[in-house]
């Protein structure tokens, strides 16, 4: 096992599943009717909508963070990942992609990525 599966596992992030479980659920819900889907109707408003909502979910989150109780926190940082993948569904980006990503980060310095961008 990898360390860096060791330490996914440490974190609890070892259910991949259920991202893929939600993955699944947006892209099914995505034409759903509207009136009876959240994602439906997200997407029906368009890509700027989803955005925004994204945002004031990542601030909720924020807020959760500084001042708000672990119980808060954890509904508004599900919040947030939600409405992340639905944007993302909304941009033809599969969650998938986002994932590897990371695992091309895994082991890499932030300081010495973050300047590898601005090169």
């Amino acid at each position: 096992m990898t360390l860096a599966a060791t330490h996914r596992m440490a974190m609890g992030m070892d259910r991949p599943d259920t991202l893929a479980r939600l993955a699944a659920t947006i892209a099914a819900r995505r034409h759903a009717d509207p009136a009876s889907s959240w994602v439906a109707k997200l997407h029906a408003r368009g890509v700027p909508v989803i955005a925004r909502k994204l945002g004031e979910e990542a601030v909720e989150t924020v807020v959760a963070a500084l001042s708000g109780s672990r119980e808060d926190l954890v509904g508004e940082a599900a919040d947030t990942i939600f409405h992340l993948m639905v944007l993302l569904d909304a941009k033809g980006v599969d969650f998938a992609e986002v994932l590897a990503e990371l695992d091309r980060r895994d082991g890499v310095s932030g300081i010495a990525e973050k300047a590898s961008r601005s090169e």
